[in-house]
């Protein structure tokens, strides 16, 4: 059979049986070796064993449960109440400051946890109801939160690039580096949609409402601080040569830990168990994706799917800026229905060839692709962020929700685009720290 051909099966059948239901390291599995039996012959299953738990002989992976340990800290503890509550007593002056403040909070808490679901829900328990009762709409209350709470896959130390750094082999470093300005750069076209939607549908005298003193705004500071010093520790160990990823993550691990335990008074051994069970479940989740999706890949490669892609891509005589756009109509159209570890798994695999074979980087393109598994996560159907914030709010409805987020979604649309036409927004900063690639 025709490689081509059979790679558009394979993307069928995978589909189908992902929509069954199953889970997607599952799915993965079964799509991998009922081709395998069925081309190459029911011995091929003999290697399966080998590449599952080869695919996790890779000690980068190990950052990968040291970060969503880091997270969980964060997560189960007030720091998220606390960095919403220090940002809004400095801006309260402000017009508009407060969705400034729930912004800037969901930026760095999204860097400290590195989770979206747990951003929406530490920033918006608090942040939502208080926009709502200061007189912003409920649409850009809700989808402020919803969109601030998807930087977390994005700015660094994030776990989704880890995934794609390993997936890839590409540098993690660079890749973490590369997430910085463009995070910055959504982070502001976030705050300057909110700010003009707000003056122009909201009360400015009843926004810049609130008053705190000096010595309010920075008693709240010690809370803070400790945890953006070890955000700040860590990449400055990455970088500054003194330990790699997986070394820096775990002392964070620790560290955050330390401050759950001291500051907030998370010492009860039942609520450290609840969050190391629930990093365990989360981490054995992703690795569990990394196996499958290493074995998917030695299928299309074993198949010459992968490399018949590749070579007919090579052949064809188009600008390859149609077959960017085209590659990010896939990316969302698959960020819809799929979290994006999964589909920076099966994608990168077919992707990387195309992306390379065209000439992109592929530093740059871990950049655009996080972007649009951000859009993912607050479009429907799946839309986990919509729907995080609509158990927070459940008065507003998940109409409002999804309408509030929209424009979001356009400020990200125009970032891809900054991206395309600005490359350097994201290869100049590793370039800058780490020299540039050779």
């Amino acid at each position: 059979m025709d490689p081509l051909l059979l790679g558009g099966i394979v993307a069928l059948a995978t589909i189908f049986v992902l929509f069954s239901g199953v889970s997607v390291a599952i799915g993965l599995l079964i799509v991998s070796a009922g081709f395998l039996i069925v081309f190459d012959g029911a011995r091929s299953l003999e290697l399966l064993p080998e590449i599952l738990f080869g695919k996790l002989d890779n000690f980068a992976l190990l950052s990968i449960p040291m970060f969503i340990i880091m997270g969980s800290s964060i997560a189960s503890t007030r720091a998220g109440a606390d960095l919403y509550e220090a940002l809004e007593r400095w801006l309260t002056r402000v017009p508009g400051g407060l969705v400034v403040a729930n912004l800037g909070a969901c930026a760095l808490f999204a860097a400290m946890s590195g989770s979206s679901p747990a951003t929406c829900a530490a920033i918006g328990k608090m942040g939502i109801p208080e926009m709502r009762k200061r007189g912003y709409p409920d649409g850009v209350a809700a989808g402020s939160i919803a969109a601030g709470g998807t930087l977390g896959i994005l700015i660094p130390p994030s776990v989704t690039m880890i995934v794609y750094g390993i997936a890839t082999e590409t540098s993690i470093g660079r890749l973490f580096l590369a997430g910085v300005v463009p995070g910055i750069l959504l982070v502001v076209l976030f705050m300057a949609w909110s700010l003009y939607s707000t003056w122009k549908s909201g009360d400015a005298a009843l926004l810049s409402s609130g008053s705190y003193t000096w010595k309010e705004r920075f008693e709240i500071l010690p809370r803070v601080l400790p945890f953006l010093a070890i955000i700040v520790g860590v990449l400055y160990a990455m970088y500054g040569g003194i330990a790699t990823p997986s070394e820096t993550a775990a002392v964070g691990a620790l560290l955050c830990l330390l401050i759950a335990v001291i500051i907030y008074k998370l010492w009860h051994p039942r609520d450290l168990w609840v969050v190391l069970r629930d990093s365990t479940k989360e981490s054995v989740m992703i690795l569990f994706i990394v196996a499958a999706a290493g074995v998917f890949s030695y299928m299309l490669s074993s198949l010459y799917i992968t490399q018949s892609i590749a070579e007919w891509i090579g052949t064809l005589d188009v600008n390859r800026w149609y077959l960017m756009i085209a590659v990010n109509v896939f990316l969302l159209i698959a960020g819809f229905f799929l979290p994006p570890v999964a589909v920076i798994l099966m994608a990168a695999p077919i992707l990387l060839p195309i992306i390379t074979t065209a000439g992109f980087d592929p530093i740059w393109f871990a950049v655009v692709l996080t972007i649009n598994m951000e859009i993912g996560l607050i479009s429907p159907p799946v839309g986990l962020n919509l729907y995080v914030i609509n158990g927070i709010a459940p008065d507003i409805s998940l109409k409002t929700i999804l309408t509030g987020s929209l424009p979001f979604v356009a400020c990200m649309i125009l970032a891809i685009f900054l991206l395309c036409v600005f490359p350097e927004l994201a290869t100049w900063l590793p370039d800058v720290v780490m020299g540039a690639a050779i």
